[in-house]
């Protein structure tokens, strides 16, 4: 059992490493966007950068739980990292309106 939590672990933090890039990827684009839009792009990148934090947090805490509270630990990690790609989603999208709304007008 420990391999298999080691091994979702790694899974986990490849994928934190993965939103790290897609994360700057947006806030690049925010840069891009009228002064108002980036503020409120700003504010979004921030929230997902938290979420972002809480799940490098629930990861130590799984490397540090022992393997009794494993299965409540996965379960716990799961719910935080769909909120994370919910929120990334969002943002994205809210970006894609935004600029096409901009190239329309």
């Amino acid at each position: 059992m420990l391999e298999n939590r080691e091994a979702y672990i790694r899974k986990l933090k490849a994928k934190i490493d993965e939103w790290n890039a897609d994360i700057d990827k947006l806030a690049a684009k925010a840069r891009q966007v009228k002064a108002e839009k980036e503020i409120e792009y700003r504010d979004q990148i921030e929230a997902l950068r938290a979420k972002r934090g809480e799940m490098e947090e629930k990861i130590a805490e799984l490397r540090k739980g022992g393997e009794a509270g494993w299965e409540d630990l996965r379960k716990n990690v799961e719910r935080s990292w769909e909120a994370l790609k919910e929120g990334y989603a969002a943002a994205r999208a809210r970006y894609e309106r935004d600029a096409r709304d901009d190239v329309e007008k």
